[in-house]
């Protein structure tokens, strides 16, 4: 007997899914056919019903909801909202901030001559009034229509596949939801600050009972008290601690680096205050017989060493990867190997740090966008070969921590 495959193909929203992927949502073929399904049994009455309704189908953690949110304003309202929040500096470099100020120059509410003579946050200040302004007046976007036209949605409209809908959205709590933002700083794409930054570290453990079983579990000793009868037994555990071991390696030399120092202290900061077991290195563009325990890297410590420690160590790597191949490949490539005596070269010693320690993770405060096209970009893959690699966005600081939390 054949089997019958769901026709998703001419189901509603199948252009929306598609967004939804392109705006970062795992979304399936079996999401779009629940939301048909809900569709057809009437769940949905307004707009606001289906934005509810669809978010309940299609996400399923907090990191994607501001996506969500924005791919939907987008395709029902027509408003592009920029995946970075209120105040944040990397919105001169989205797409939407430029045709803005494109726009504002055309219409002469910004003197393009006098474009250099605004301050940053000024220029940011009135980017947002506008987005907002739009976002309150506006009434009705291209995909939703309550009367004729081509929407799926209303009535008497042209499409041959649609939804009656009686009346239309009137508090337009959808559009007032979204624009409140309330989830941008879950997002993966976000820049990392203190507070998600710490969220994200807090998920890597490797707990372990240790010490004398001292400590008094409730649960259990009434469990078995009442097993007994009410004869008390008293149930005794040990301590559950976390006993994970953190190396960080910092790359701190050359001017490559110098932009990402911010961004260096605060995970510094942070991997501090999370993890007691906690060791910090130091090296120039990439690590050879020697590391430093010290910033100015006056105190060397042997290679060698490190690559005693346990081999269940967790050991994050920072740095660019950026470097001369020869900086890499070659002996005595070191750009700090004066003497010219024949050192192995970094590979060799980066290798080893793979072998011993499965457990590694190279992060590239470069974003991952670029490093197919940086300077460098022959050593920057070379190394992924070796390590596994993440950018430091937030979402490549959950995909580290997701790495070395693995057993």
């Amino acid at each position: 007997m054949s089997t019958v495959l769901p026709d998703y193909n001419n189901a509603l929203f199948v252009n929306f899914v598609y967004l939804l992927r392109d705006y970062g949502v795992p979304v399936s073929p079996k999401d779009l056919l629940e939301l048909n399904d809900g569709l057809e049994k009437g769940i949905v009455q307004n707009l606001d019903d289906l934005f509810v309704f669809s978010r309940l189908v299609f996400v399923r953690k907090v990191d994607h909801m501001d996506a969500f949110e924005r791919a939907f304003c987008f395709y029902f309202y027509g408003i592009d909202v920029p995946a970075v929040a209120e105040g944040d500096y990397e919105l001169f470099n989205t797409k939407q901030f430029r045709e803005w100020l494109q726009q504002q120059i055309a219409d002469g509410k910004i003197p393009k001559k006098a474009i250099w003579n605004y301050d940053p946050d000024e220029l940011m200040d009135k980017f947002w009034e506008t987005m907002k302004e739009q976002m309150e007046a506006h009434h009705g976007g291209s995909k939703w229509i309550g009367t004729k036209g081509n929407s799926p949605f209303g009535h008497s409209g042209n499409s041959e596949r649609g939804v009656r809908v009686d009346g239309a959205s009137k508090n337009r709590s959808a559009l007032k939801v979204i624009g409140d933002r309330r989830y941008v700083t879950y997002s993966d794409k976000q820049q990392l600050r203190a507070e998600n930054l710490r969220q994200a570290l807090e998920t890597m453990k490797h707990m372990k009972n240790e010490g004398p079983r001292d400590l008094l579990n409730l649960d259990e000793t009434i469990r078995r008290t009442a097993r007994n009868g009410g004869d008390i037994e008293l149930c005794f555990e040990r301590d559950l601690r976390d006993k994970i071991s953190v190396v960080l390696l910092i790359d701190n030399g050359g001017y490559s680096m110098t932009p990402h120092v911010e961004i260096t202290r605060l995970l510094f900061s942070k991997l501090h205050e999370r993890f007691e077991d906690l060791k910090i290195y130091y090296f120039h563009n990439t690590i050879y017989e020697n590391v430093w325990t010290d910033f100015r890297r006056l105190r060397a410590h042997p290679t060698e060493q490190l690559l005693q420690r346990r081999n269940d160590t967790r050991v994050v790597i920072l740095g660019d990867a950026s470097m001369a191949p020869e900086e890499l490949v070659t002996h005595g490539g070191a750009i700090s190997n004066y003497g010219g005596r024949a050192q192995k070269p970094s590979l060799y010693w980066l290798n080893r740090f793979a072998d011993r320690f499965p457990h590694t993770c190279w992060l590239n405060p470069l974003s991952k966008d670029t490093w197919d096209n940086t300077y460098g970009a022959y050593t920057v893959n070379q190394i992924r070969d070796i390590f596994h690699m993440e950018d430091m966005t937030l979402g490549g600081i959950k995909g580290m921590v997701e790495f070395l939390s693995e057993k």
